[in-house]
């Protein structure tokens, strides 16, 4: 039921009715008031938890924007770049949110707080205010009316009247302000109905606009959200692969720890402890020590295993003689003495073990150093790029398009070995590989088929892609474009052997086909990435670092899968060789040291073994000039061999410095262009770690010589020497590798590049 309605007629009669009807409308104003009250103390305390809310949501966007992920390697790949702005963006969209979140804030006090104060101290204090006139009157005229009332009728005349008029007078004031009162009682209840819900209705549109500018930045988020999902999404895939393979290297490092230690520019290193004397007798204290065999250094760097910190400052000495000390003549075991050049007395070290005394003494004594090999063959036997192993790869591929070009999970769920292996077997058969018109029965399943495939590839003698060129491929891959990306690798696939090239083609043309029926096979161009990147771009070392190289192997198979019809069937693109040779050396002369990517470039012909000193010697004694302003082709013709002539499309010039490799150098195939059957042009690359047979039987012997540095450079390994131009070496001769000089400063003897310096 609603308020019954006030009539003016009935102020002048003031029923009990009347008074019935206004007091209930009294108490629904002040139900309204209390109201009023409790919503505004309610909105500046929403008020307050929004600006709370805003506050700590603005500091979570900091903290989120305030972390930067490192990724393990010197790259990230795509994804990994995608995920880790992804914070950034998480950070952008919260502050934008919370702006307008803000101007919802500053809006609601102007909208809500101060409309409906001001409604409940102008209209429902006004009405209040009416109530105690009204109240004052009815009191005074009630008053009068009852004094009146009891006048005796003795009075006189003219007395009487006076007190008729004056009670005329108090009725009539009465009655209007009665009158007032009733028009402001029910103008208030009117009124409310606009001026009370208006505000509130504002309120819930800033509400509304908010929540509408969250909605809208959630569809501007949604393309980021996509290629986030999908990047976690491949860097999920690609670390359950990493896992695996990082887990099965450790097992494979507990079961034989020695077999699987990286190649090292020294020729021992280790934790040994060293004798100290004391005023007070002796201590032993634990050093990490090195050796270089050819300068005969010992560094020792005392340090704590427990606490992780240094004990010291570092020594190193230049090692004289080494004898083994014989068990009674000292109360510890496994020790040895060691006499300096630069150091007096005797310096007695202890080893962790017998084996290690020995390999330590091996190492100082001149004895051959232990290197690993690389344990690449052990399941290589007969595999081949020749005819027959064409014809395996050619019906696999016949077997899986006819058969299974649809089946889920194609080349990623794998046979039973035991089958794999009689396939391969029956394949490789001799009398029966060579039969191109044998097609593989339908007995054998396409899961078989399919590792059987894998499994040849893995057989070959090297990765279809090669060692020599994995860093190069790796590199590529770590390119900030897409389109370097597809340039540099489009340029290594031709550098390949035409045979690896060949079936590299041949491999890629099926995987685009087997990618095209994603939608039903489940195998995407990234899933073949994961599945094919580690077998045809395997490491020549197994380390943590390469197999963190792993999601850029996958990288560089996605890129060969979506661009192969371009990069098999179409001839890379080689710009001048005057201009990269220039560009090289104009920034090599400025004022700033150059990078990596900014080193001069050396051009070195890979000459046949015998031709080989004859040409450094002439590349080491020429100067950097002369080779700029020489010409190709006369260097081409100053070989003593005759050799094939070259087109431009044969000259491949990188303006950068070498890799430092992992692992010893294999022997280049007959087919590769890296064979010195093939002339050409390249950066050099860095020597590899040598045995003393291959140091002792080397073909370089040069007198040592002094150089001066014609530019700076900054060391990547720690092979190398640091150091700014102008700077003189001392004992410097040719490395084993062309493109690499070895060299003295201040007392460090290191790698430097040959290009870099000028003989004295």
């Amino acid at each position: 039921m609603g308020l019954p309605a006030l009539e003016f007629s009935e102020c002048c009669l003031d029923s009990p009715q009347f008074r019935e009807r206004l007091r209930s409308h009294e108490a629904e104003l002040e139900k309204t008031n209390k109201f009023i009250k409790e919503l505004i103390k309610d909105g500046k305390s929403l008020v307050a938890a929004l600006k709370n809310l805003s506050a700590a949501k603005r500091k979570f966007a900091d903290s989120l924007n305030e972390f930067k992920f490192r990724c393990i390697g010197d790259a990230e790949t795509d994804d990994e770049i995608c995920i880790a702005k992804s914070l950034q963006e998480f950070a952008t969209v919260l502050r934008n949110l919370e702006d307008e979140r803000m101007r919802m804030i500053e809006n609601a006090s102007e909208v809500l707080i101060t409309p409906l104060e001001k409604f409940r101290k102008e209209q429902i204090g006004a009405a209040k205010d009416a109530k105690k006139k009204y109240d004052k009157e009815t009191e005074k005229y009630c008053g009068v009316l009852e004094k009146h009332l009891n006048l005796s009728s003795k009075k006189k005349e003219s007395q009487l009247q006076e007190a008729d008029s004056q009670v005329d007078l108090v009725r009539q004031h009465f009655y209007e302000v009665s009158l007032e009162y009733v028009f402001k009682v029910q103008e208030v209840q009117e009124r409310k109905m606009f001026e009370f819900v208006e505000p509130l209705l504002a309120f819930l549109q800033g509400l509304f606009t908010f929540y509408h500018h969250g909605y809208e930045l959630a569809k501007d988020f949604s393309d980021f959200k996509t290629e986030l999902t999908i990047s976690i999404q491949n860097t999920r895939n690609r670390f359950e692969g990493t896992r695996s393979e990082v887990e099965s290297l450790m097992k494979k490092m507990k079961e034989n720890p020695h077999e699987h230690k990286n190649i090292s520019p020294y020729t021992m290193e280790g934790y040994l402890y060293v004798q100290e004397k004391r005023h007070f007798g002796t201590s032993w204290v634990k050093h990490y020590c090195t050796y270089q065999r050819e300068s005969k250094r010992i560094t020792m760097v005392p340090f704590d295993q427990k606490s992780g910190a240094k004990g010291g400052e570092d020594e190193a000495v230049i090692l004289k003689s080494c004898t083994r000390r014989k068990t009674d003549s000292i109360e510890k075991r496994f020790c040895f003495d060691v006499e300096a050049v630069d150091r007096p007395g005797v310096i007695t070290m202890q080893a962790l073990s017998e084996e290690d005394r020995r390999l330590w003494m091996e190492a100082m004594d001149g004895r051959e150093p232990v290197y690993n090999s690389n344990k690449d063959n052990q399941s290589e036997g007969t595999a081949q790029l020749d005819n027959i192993g064409f014809s395996i790869i050619k019906k696999c591929i016949h077997a899986v398009e006819t058969r299974g070009i649809n089946e889920q999970g194609l080349y990623r769920i794998v046979g039973v070995n035991s089958r794999v292996q009689k396939l391969l077997s029956i394949l490789m058969d001799p009398k029966t590989a060579t039969e191109t018109e044998t097609e593989i029965c339908a007995e054998w399943e396409i899961k078989t088929i399919t590792s059987a495939l894998k499994t040849y590839l893995r057989m070959l003698p090297g990765p279809l892609m090669m060692y020599q060129f994995q860093r190069s491929f790796i590199k590529a891959a770590k390119l900030e474009n897409q389109e370097s990306r597809v340039s540099e690798i489009h340029s290594l696939v031709h550098r390949l052997p035409e045979k690896n090239r060949q079936m590299l083609h041949l491999l890629m043309n099926h995987l685009a086909k087997v990618a095209n029926n994603h939608k039903q096979n489940l195998m995407t161009v990234a899933n073949l990435g994961v599945v094919f990147g580690p077998t045809l771009l395997r490491p020549q070392e197994e380390t943590v670092a390469a197999i963190m190289d792993i999601k850029f192997q996958n990288i560089v198979i996605e890129i060969l899968i979506e661009n192969h019809e371009k990069i098999f069937n179409t001839v890379p693109e080689t710009p001048p060789p005057n201009s990269q040779l220039l560009l090289s050396r104009k920034k090599s002369t400025d004022s700033k040291p150059p990078s990596c990517s900014e080193r001069p470039l050396t051009l070195f012909h890979t000459a046949q073994p015998n031709e080989k000193q004859e040409n450094r010697n002439s590349i080491i004694n020429s100067s950097l000039e002369s080779v700029i302003s020489s010409n190709v082709n006369s260097f081409l013709n100053s070989n003593s061999a005759p050799q094939p002539s070259l087109n431009s499309s044969d000259l491949e010039l990188e303006v950068i410095k070498p890799n430092r490799p992992n692992s010893l150098p294999q022997n280049p195939s007959p087919t590769s262009p890296l064979s010195p059957s093939w002339p050409m042009f390249s950066a050099p690359s860095s020597p590899m770690p040598t045995s003393s047979t291959s140091s002792d039987s080397s073909p370089i012997s040069s007198p040592l010589r002094k150089a001066r540095a014609l530019y700076a450079c900054k060391a990547e390994h720690d092979s190398e020497l640091s150091f700014t131009a102008g700077t003189v070496f001392d004992n410097v001769h040719p490395s084993q590798e062309p493109g690499w000089l070895e060299g003295t400063l201040n007392g460090k003897t290191g790698l430097i590049p040959e290009n870099y310096v000028e003989f004295l």
